[in-house]
């Protein structure tokens, strides 16, 4: 009797996002161990990890804005009520200094 296996389509994909900041938290513990056991000072391997600790947590926090952006649908993007750039509303006048019809214009 063959093995069932799992059915690749019904998988959840993997959040990336979650996974990118996994490794940079590692990486944020890792390198002062490796910085102290190659001979760097403590104090040097704790600036390093600050350093390291706020650089992770600002990409955590563009990574999450960006998954936000692209999960939200695109006719959310824009107020209601407001024209798109490049299109004329109700009642708007198209073209340059126009007064009316009898206005001269210079």
């Amino acid at each position: 009797m063959p093995a069932l296996r799992p059915d690749r389509r019904n998988r959840p994909a993997p959040d990336t996002a979650t996974v990118v900041i996994r490794w940079a938290c590692f990486t944020c513990v890792l390198v002062p161990v490796v910085l102290v056991w190659s001979g760097t000072s403590v104090a040097g391997a704790i600036s390093a990890t600050l350093g390291l600790t706020a650089i992770t947590w600002a990409c955590r926090a563009l990574l999450r804005q960006c998954e936000r952006g692209a999960a939200r649908p695109a006719d959310v993007d824009r107020a209601p009520g407001l024209a798109r750039p490049g299109t004329a509303g109700a009642g708007a006048r198209r073209g340059g200094r126009s007064g009316g019809a009898n206005t001269p214009v210079d």
